[in-house]
């Protein structure tokens, strides 16, 4: 009866164990600011880019995507923006897709940004912040990445060197 007891105890104490060491595993596994999310459904994005093309985030199953809001005045995203241009080639083709979603600017405003910053990329646009107040980002920037199945999975807070050491790696890691 008390080995039984003690081996009851010594289980449980492994289990509590394991249970306190999963968020230091977490945290060593994903790159500094970007946090695992509870994986439930993203929300509704249906948006137009710079360009006039609509875009369906519903249509974007079957690939990560890479969901990105931003903004002209936003110190991080001036400084991030590089950097997401300079990994669009290595993820063309890919079950990757960037997606840009300027915050309540106007279409001048985006445009000129654009053409100095990133002139290669293009963004969606939601000119009354509509869809972000829906989506909530804690901040600009912020990305979510959004797993195949249309949960979400990550969060990026604040700029991030996309194009270098371990975020490009979790880029890739992504796609394995």
């Amino acid at each position: 009866m008390q080995k039984t007891m003690t081996v009851q105890k010594l289980l449980a104490l492994i289990a509590l164990l394991g249970m306190l060491s999963l968020p230091a595993q977490a945290s060593t596994t994903l790159p500094k600011g970007i946090i695992a999310m509870d994986g439930r459904p993203a929300g509704p994005m249906v948006l137009n880019d710079i360009d006039g093309n609509a875009f369906d985030l519903n249509d974007s199953r079957g690939k990560w995507v890479f969901l990105h809001f931003w903004a002209s005045w936003c110190g991080p995203c001036i400084r991030e923006m590089p950097t997401i241009q300079a990994i669009t080639s290595d993820f063309e083709n890919t079950d990757l897709q960037i997606v840009l979603v300027n915050t309540a600017e106007d279409e001048d405003t985006i445009f000129s940004f654009m053409a100095t910053v990133a002139p290669d990329l293009n963004t969606l646009m939601d000119p009354q912040g509509l869809t972000t107040e829906d989506w909530q980002p804690r901040g600009l920037p912020s990305t979510y990445f959004v797993d195949p199945e249309g949960k979400l999975q990550y969060l990026a807070l604040g700029g991030r060197p996309w194009n270098e050491g371990e975020y490009l790696a979790f880029l890739k890691g992504l796609l394995r």
